[in-house]
């Protein structure tokens, strides 16, 4: 995931689309079986206007696992 410090000084994450600076909303959790075990959990992070195309390209590679909201970093 990508981190960014907002004008606030608030820590916030961001969206993985290429070139998005947007906050993100959702955390997808994929796999790719011919690369990684199957414990191994790989993230992207989306805003809501790129969760859609970003699911959807991990989806139809059967590598799209789950949708989390963001949840505050620890």
């Amino acid at each position: 995931m990508t981190e960014d410090t907002g004008p606030a000084g608030n820590a916030g994450v961001i969206c993985s689309a290429k070139g998005c600076r947007e906050p993100a909303s959702v955390v997808l959790v994929w796999n790719n079986p011919k690369v990684h075990t199957p414990d191994r959990e790989k993230t992207w992070t989306a805003c809501e206007a790129h969760r859609e195309q970003l699911s959807h390209h991990l989806a139809i590679r059967s590598f799209l696992r789950r949708v989390e909201p963001v949840t505050p970093l620890r």
